[in-house]
């Protein structure tokens, strides 16, 4: 059947019953597994306060062609990582022809890909970190000789942190590339950036407000993101309302850069002269309670419900071809 794509299609919807029957896609087989149950049962359960018809598929049970089988009218996708946020879903919901929230197929993979989206990101004049692929371990030697100590190496795919390493001695450097190569065929080094760090999310191509990170960690990790009470969130950010715009603007020329749709969060850390630099763009973000997009949202005054609501209503840019 597969879907037409149209942005002008995008409307807000006032009636729960035109959602039709929804399914909350969670759970999945990524690294990112345990924080995709959480995020999907906190929407699963907003959608049903607000009265939609929803339900819960993990496809680590349940082939998605169930969701055909079932008579699902559209998807809330909860799922993060490789699997779910890559668009290998996404192609497979165009072939069902069932619609799905947020970005398509290419939005998904270029977003997923963390090297390919700071290039073209840094194509339109967002700034970025200096990165080197490593490939080996005379990579590894030319990333220390390079940037120097400290250092951070990252799995081009994968989210939530999994995979990073802060290299702090050259002795752990080849640790840290293995590290990352485990779960990613693909690997980076930048420099570290040692200023403070910034997400700004996209919902309807509405910036919401920015939000300052400080963690006890060494890095804003998989630890201090979703298992420590003392990492520490600042909404309103403390930015300068010039540098908060220019910080949005450079999130929404992100977001474009790759194709992005609906809606979604990027990273940025400033830099020793304050110039705001893009870690990653996430089209699929984070809904547990230490989630950075509902803590936007609330900022902004969109409780938790009305923020799963909206982001379903970015479906309705697809539509089954059959149905126009």
């Amino acid at each position: 059947m597969n879907l037409s794509h149209d942005p002008a299609r995008m409307r807000r919807i006032t009636e729960a019953a035109d959602f039709g029957k929804v399914a909350v896609l969670f759970g999945g087989d990524s690294a990112e597994r345990e924080i995709s149950l959480k995020s999907g049962s906190a929407v699963l359960a907003a959608l049903k306060r607000r009265g939609i018809e929803a339900e819960g598929f993990d496809p680590k049970d349940l082939p998605l062609a169930k969701l055909k089988d079932r008579h699902f009218d559209r998807v809330w996708i909860a799922l993060h990582g490789p699997g779910g946020e890559d668009g290998t879903l996404q192609g497979a919901l165009e072939f069902l022809g069932i619609p799905y929230t947020g970005s398509g197929v290419l939005g998904s993979a270029v977003g997923m890909d963390k090297l390919r989206t700071k290039r073209l990101a840094a194509a339109v004049g967002v700034g970025t970190a200096d990165t080197l692929v490593l490939r080996s371990a005379a990579d590894c030697r030319e990333a220390l000789e390079r940037f120097g100590l400290p250092l951070i190496v990252k799995p081009a795919s994968q989210g939530s942190s999994v995979g990073m390493s802060k290299v702090t001695l050259a002795e752990e450097m080849e640790a840290a590339w293995q590290r990352a190569a485990a779960v990613d065929r693909v690997v980076f080094a930048e420099p570290w950036i040692t200023g403070a760090e910034y997400t700004v999310a996209v919902l309807h191509r509405r910036v919401l407000p920015a939000i300052r990170i400080e963690t006890s960690n060494s890095f804003y990790d998989y630890e201090a993101k979703y298992l420590r009470n003392d990492t520490r969130y600042h909404c309103p950010s403390g930015l300068s309302a010039p540098a908060e715009a220019h910080m949005a603007s450079l999130a929404l020329a992100a977001f474009d850069a790759v194709g992005a749709e609906g809606w979604g969060r990027v990273d940025f850390m400033s830099d020793k002269a304050g110039r705001p630099l893009m870690l990653e763009l996430n089209t699929i973000p984070g809904m547990t309670d230490h989630s950075l997009v509902p803590m936007a949202a609330r900022a902004a005054g969109i409780d938790f419900d009305e923020l799963c609501w909206q982001v379903l209503e970015t479906s309705f840019v697809r539509q089954p071809r059959d149905q126009g």
